[in-house]
């Protein structure tokens, strides 16, 4: 193998769905200093009510810095300068893991989901709003939209958040609501009082509904409006 192939790094986890037939897919990217095994729960238990639904769940490319998981991209500078930086550095290894999944299960890009959480959200919407073509929706949870290129398709969103997180201030739901509208993304934004930097029941029923329901993308800009 190449030694700069990017799955070098990945670890993959995978559940294939219930029913044997394999229509959807929804890849899970964790947050810093976790891996993929700590999305890849939420599959199980989704499992039984998406039974068409496969579940994937890569592990980020490079060890956790804080000395445990692994991680995206580093956090010793938050400034917002140094994220963006560090979520276009890892969104090579996101195309490519999607690219390698959409071949495994030959699915369209519609039957596709990214689903994820604090730094993997970030991942999700910059990969998403990145992909040549649209995806089925993009779920995220306590994470933020970061301004990292040009928007190549608006597949739709939906953005959960506590107002008592601490981490990934309940302050970029909106933040990252207004923007992704701005670039012309169709957003849904539930915030959930008192919860923390986590993903509650409440949030797991929420992207539920936003998956069983497969949500329309927004229609693609005209010209007039993109001149």
């Amino acid at each position: 193998m190449n030694r700069m192939d990017p799955f070098d790094n990945l670890n993959d986890r995978s559940i294939t769905s219930s029913s044997g037939t394999v229509n959807r897919l929804v890849i899970f990217l964790h947050g810093y200093g976790a891996d993929g095994a700590d999305l890849l729960s939420i599959g199980q238990s989704l499992k039984p009510v998406l039974p068409d639904c496969a579940f994937a769940a890569p592990d980020a490319p490079f060890p956790c810095e804080a000395g445990y998981g692994r991680q995206w991209f580093g956090l010793q500078d938050r400034s917002p300068s140094a994220l963006q930086s560090g979520v276009e550095q890892a969104m090579p290894y996101v195309a490519a893991y999607l690219k390698r999944q959409q071949t495994l299960w030959q699915l369209e890009d519609r039957d596709i989901y990214l689903v994820g959480f604090s730094q993997g959200t970030m991942m999700a919407l910059a990969a998403g709003l990145a992909w040549s073509g649209t995806l089925g929706g993009i779920v995220g949870y306590s994470g933020a939209y970061l301004d990292t290129g040009p928007v190549v398709s608006r597949p739709p969103v939906l953005l959960v958040h506590g107002t008592a997180d601490s981490v990934v201030g309940f302050e970029m739901l909106a933040a990252s609501n207004r923007r992704l509208k701005a670039d012309g993304v169709t957003v849904e934004a539930l915030a959930i009082p008192g919860l923390g930097h986590s993903i509650d029941p409440q949030g797991i029923q929420a992207g539920l509904g936003f998956l069983g329901r497969r949500p329309r993308p927004a229609p693609a800009p005209s010209r007039s409006s993109v001149q």
